[in-house]
């Protein structure tokens, strides 16, 4: 995996995945995590696919996501800015963890664990015995 930086933002790449959702979603993360700044300018689509040699449509389409999360914002002529809002932010964070656990589950379930034996693997885990 390819890293690169731009900007403030720092990415990394694996070119047999789909570029367009590994971009939303390592943005998705830096913004719930806080490595990007409430309010803060994101690099321009043609920096950031410049940055990434990548097709300025493939970065084009990750903002919008973004901004359909409600996670940036765009601004006609100042460019793309993330959300000053962090009850936003939260709010998102708290929904993409459901998911994530609700995936995580429904994985568990067809391999025919119930939450009694997800509870003890992570128990385990957590004790550094798996």
């Amino acid at each position: 995996m390819k890293e690169h930086e731009i900007g403030t933002l720092r990415f990394g790449l694996d070119l047999s995945l789909p570029l367009y959702e590994q971009i939303v979603n390592q943005m998705r993360g830096s913004i719930a995590r806080g490595e990007i700044a409430l309010g803060e300018k994101v690099p321009s689509v043609r920096e950031l696919a410049q940055g990434l040699k990548i097709n300025p449509n493939t970065v084009m389409s990750a903002y919008k996501e973004l901004e359909r999360d409600g996670l940036t914002e765009t601004r006609r002529g100042q460019g793309t800015f993330i959300t000053h809002s962090q009850e936003t932010v939260d709010q998102f964070r708290s929904e993409w963890a459901e998911k994530a656990i609700d995936d995580f589950i429904e994985k568990m379930d067809n391999l025919g664990y119930s939450l009694e034996d997800i509870s003890s693997i992570i128990q385990r885990k957590k004790e550094g015995r798996v």
